[in-house]
């Protein structure tokens, strides 16, 4: 496996904000906004499809960042709201309500939003931790995360 660098935490940070806005933003109406989730929501099978794909592609690049299990529980409580709706949907006669739901719940944006915040709140290490230690950086490195008011330390080479 390639190691990761500081350059690929800010891409995912960037991709999981053009998803954020795709699925749940694309059309902003003052603090409320419509996206392909929610269009795509009332074509059947296609919307689901897009739901369940997004959410898991929203659930790997948490994987990839080594969100913490805090912030991945979070999102798979707005993903899985999300994808059940959708999923309901796909029920004859019972597609009309799910299809509001999943239009007015942004289960994408507060995913990703909870993955960027915890994207933002760690400081990030291009080494690994058996290094770190070995030459004594380990004490500076959770030192800054402290003085930065950050949460946590992750090392992208472990």
């Amino acid at each position: 496996m390639a190691r990761r660098t500081i350059g690929d935490i800010e891409k995912i940070w960037t991709n999981v904000e053009g998803v954020k806005k795709l699925s749940d933003r694309a059309v902003g109406i003052g603090p409320f906004g419509i996206g392909l989730d929610g269009l795509l929501t009332w074509v059947p099978v296609v919307g689901t499809v897009y739901s369940v794909g997004a959410a898991g592609w929203l659930l790997l690049q948490a994987a990839r960042v080594k969100a913490s299990p805090g912030t991945v529980a979070r999102m798979v409580g707005y993903l899985g709201l999300d994808s059940f709706t959708t999923l309901v949907g796909e029920v004859p006669f019972l597609d009309f309500v799910p299809s509001v739901v999943d239009v007015l719940f942004p289960g994408h944006l507060l995913a990703a939003r909870a993955l960027q915040k915890d994207i933002e709140t760690t400081h990030w290490v291009e080494a690994s931790e058996r290094e770190a230690r070995a030459t004594g950086e380990h004490e500076r490195h959770v030192e800054e995360m402290r003085k930065g008011g950050l949460r946590r330390l992750v090392y992208l080479h472990d």
